[in-house]
């Protein structure tokens, strides 16, 4: 079989690649590509191009990749990764740091919130859709919290990332658009903190650059509700006192669950990484959290998606907590969302929500 090396091939290189490892073989002869490294070939030419890199030395910007999006795929045994490619773990090593550093680098250009007005009033469009009710009209996006596993560090500090399954982990934040898009990620706290608490120390809260005035973020109760600095709809807590509150909730659950479905999604293309503790140092494992964002972004763009499984769920619920929060609360707003959706009969999920 021929094989199609043209758009992968790197320039000549100081290393010898070896094209009868099976992998590469695979690679190079235009197989399916996600059952390897669980991106298409699709998704693999955007991000080969957004990488942007003309490597003259070393195994070259295409192996390095691989190995990258390999190790990603199969856990982080660099010795397994090392006998896969036939090369040294010390070079698999400094290899998925440094392509780890270099998508992570090129996260701006994939994940951002809308850029223009038509950009926003699409994604509020898709929201209403979500929600199947015009009064969800002016949602610009869904906010949740999302529990890595980690192998703790040793030490006192150890036991900060332990949250409240008893598990270590470390959280990433993240809201994402109507197509279950990430536009905007936080990562930095350990698992023991609660999702309000990494929400106002995040640059989403501090920077209120986003939404625009009048629009809002869909968020399940672990949040306050709010309207300053950061415009919160959170769903009406138990007991519901009547029917309003219970619609407006039902309505409210089918638009947000969209970033429960962008964390699934995420979570089934690399199993490894979500569903076992990252042996790796836990300084490291938020570029890796940003690095499959990135990816899972690339893959949304291409039309490459992966069903979420049954079987993968979300590792915690939050419950409501304290609103620590200095803050305007929501609540008058969401009644008024609530009266709305009470006044106007539902919509189909085609409709025209102009």
């Amino acid at each position: 079989m021929r094989r199609s090396t043209e758009h992968f091939l790197p320039r000549p290189l100081y290393c010898r690649v070896n094209l009868s490892v099976p992998v590469l073989d695979r690679f190079f002869n235009d197989q399916d590509t996600r059952p390897d490294f669980r991106l298409s070939r699709e998704s693999l030419k955007v991000l080969m191009e957004l990488l942007g890199q003309d490597r003259r030395h070393g195994w070259g910007a295409t192996i390095e990749t691989l190995v990258f999006l390999f190790w990603l795929a199969c856990g982080t045994s660099y010795r397994v990764v090392s006998r896969v490619f036939g090369m040294p773990r010390s070079t698999v090593h400094r290899i998925v740091h440094r392509v780890t550093e270099e998508v992570v680098a090129i996260r701006h250009q994939v994940i951002h919130l809308p850029r223009t007005a038509e950009d926003l009033e699409a994604v509020s469009r898709g929201f209403a859709g979500l929600a199947r009710h015009r009064a969800f009209r002016k949602a610009a996006g869904a906010i949740d919290g999302c529990h890595v596993r980690i192998v703790p560090p040793s030490g006192p500090d150890g036991h900060c990332y332990r949250n409240r399954k008893l598990f270590s982990s470390i959280l990433l934040q993240a809201v994402c658009d109507h197509q279950g898009r990430f536009i905007d990620t936080y990562v930095a706290w350990p698992g023991s903190v609660h999702d309000s608490r990494v929400l106002r120390h995040s640059p989403l809260y501090r920077r209120a650059l986003y939404p625009p005035p009048g629009y809002y973020i869909l968020a399940d109760g672990g949040y306050p509700c709010l309207q300053h600095p950061l415009p919160l709809i959170t769903p009406y807590k138990r007991p519901l006192q009547g029917v309003g509150p219970q619609r407006f909730n039902n309505h409210h659950s089918r638009a947000r669950s969209i970033i429960e479905r962008a964390f699934e999604v995420m979570k089934t293309r690399f199993r490894s990484i979500f569903l076992q503790a990252l042996e790796v140092h836990h300084t490291f494992v938020p570029q890796i959290i940003t690095a499959c964002a990135v990816l899972h972004n690339i893959c949304i763009g291409a039309g490459d998606i992966m069903a979420p499984e049954e079987d993968i769920v979300e590792d915690v619920a939050e419950d409501e907590g304290e609103n620590v929060l200095e803050a305007v609360s929501g609540a008058p707003w969401r009644d008024q969302l609530s009266a709305e959706v009470s006044a106007l009969e539902e919509v189909p999920g085609d409709h025209d929500y102009v």
